[in-house]
């Protein structure tokens, strides 16, 4: 299988001490995110997210289909992920690595298994029929934390995504077109969001938003997801130098505001998607004044 180009000492020494002297390799601070860019598609449910040299384009789609047998009053919500070799030349089609499979994880954990979607509301029919809302994540460039950039695509498409409409008369299910009738949204509780740490010089320095050279030099990382309440979904540490408790504790409370950042950004960008998509309703439409 392929893997990534090790870095050479070179360059390994040069970042271990740049970083014991606190500097970084771009001019960043350490808490300091590169550029973040969020931007929506055309279609709901579309979302492109760039982090630096990062690029993350999540698509969220709908379909009526039967309810798993154990679970007849929900809907069904699944997260799929897919890193190509136009991505990275580690990666290869149908072959996971081990960055693929702990990212999958950890979107599942943050997002699906933290109650972000309210399942009960995608139910149509009790045990018959219901909503399957499936999230497709491709990433296009992978220059470092997969797992933020990810994280943040998969929930700002989930909340820009919009569902048809429906009706129920008896047992008959009738699935409106957009053109019907407006499409809605989907029930959503809260908004959670993952920030990485890597941890060098045996756990005394953190970094933020890792890029993929700092990501091969560290000796340990740590994912908090939390939402702007600073309600904790998870905290992954896979094995590394250990990090000390106080230390810990202090991540969590850099990661809240980072997370308070991530959620005025996405609001803000909602907001702007809506305004520029609201055309005056249907009044506006069937006006009979021109533009001149």
């Amino acid at each position: 299988m392929p893997r990534e180009a090790e870095p050479s000492l070179n360059e390994r020494a040069f970042v271990v001490q740049a970083l014991q002297k606190g500097l970084r390799v771009d001019g960043r601070a350490f808490d300091q995110f590169r550029k973040l860019e969020l931007r929506f598609g055309d279609q709901y449910g579309v979302a492109d997210v760039t982090l630096g040299k990062t690029r993350i384009l999540v698509k969220v789609s709908a379909e009526v289909t039967t309810p798993y047998f154990d679970r007849p009053f929900d809907g069904i919500f699944t997260i799929t992920t897919e890193l190509s070799p136009m991505a990275s030349p580690a990666f290869e089609v149908n072959r996971p690595t081990e960055t693929e499979i702990l990212l999958s994880r950890l979107l599942e954990k943050t997002v699906r298994r933290s109650n972000a979607l309210d399942t009960e509301s995608l139910c149509l029919i009790a045990g018959q029929k219901c909503w399957s809302i499936r999230v497709d994540l491709h990433v296009l460039s992978h220059d470092g934390n997969l797992i933020d950039g990810s994280c943040l695509a998969v929930v700002a498409a989930l909340r820009h995504f919009r569902k048809p409409d429906t009706s129920i008369e008896g047992e008959t299910l009738t699935v409106y077109t957009a053109a019907e009738r407006e499409p809605v949204p989907l029930s959503w509780l809260h908004s959670p969001f993952c920030v990485t740490f890597s941890f060098y010089g045996e756990g005394e320095i953190a970094l933020l938003d890792t890029t993929l050279l700092e990501e091969q030099l560290r000796e340990s990382s740590c994912t908090i997801s939390l939402n702007k309440h600073g309600e904790i979904c998870q905290i992954s540490k896979l094995g590394g130098a250990p990090v000390e408790a106080p230390s810990l504790i202090q991540c969590v409370g850099v990661a809240l505001n980072k997370v308070r950042d991530f959620s005025s950004l996405l609001d803000q960008r909602l907001a702007e998607d809506f305004k520029r998509r609201d055309k005056g309703g249907l009044l506006a439409e069937l006006s009979a004044e021109n533009e001149r």
